[in-house]
């Protein structure tokens, strides 16, 4: 399988470290909710299509990724940095390149 890194292009997915569901949601880190709690860390879907993952690049440049997996047919069909558009690692890797 081979994932789009933004920044450093197709790669095998040997180089990226699986780090879970993209649609979770951290309870607040003050709560004492414990059902929340146990839900964030002990629920978790199984979907059979697309689904929203967060993969971290740590076989090149270590940044955290947004990808749109088909869990049927492995197919990416969407990769993005998780957070801000990383204009400045843009920028260098075109300066590289001239």
């Amino acid at each position: 399988m081979l994932i789009t890194c933004p920044y450093c292009g197709p790669r095998d997915v040997i180089e990226f470290t699986y780090q879970g569901d993209g649609n979770r949601e951290r309870p607040d880190p003050a709560s004492q909710n414990f059902e929340a709690w146990n839900a964030y860390v002990y629920d978790r879907l199984n979907p059979a299509g697309d689904h929203n993952e967060i993969w971290q690049h740590s076989g090149g440049c270590r940044a955290h990724l947004r990808v749109v997996r088909n869990t049927l047919t492995h197919e990416i069909s969407k990769v993005t940095f998780v957070r801000g558009d990383h204009s400045s690692a843009a920028r260098r890797k075109a300066e590289d390149k001239s």
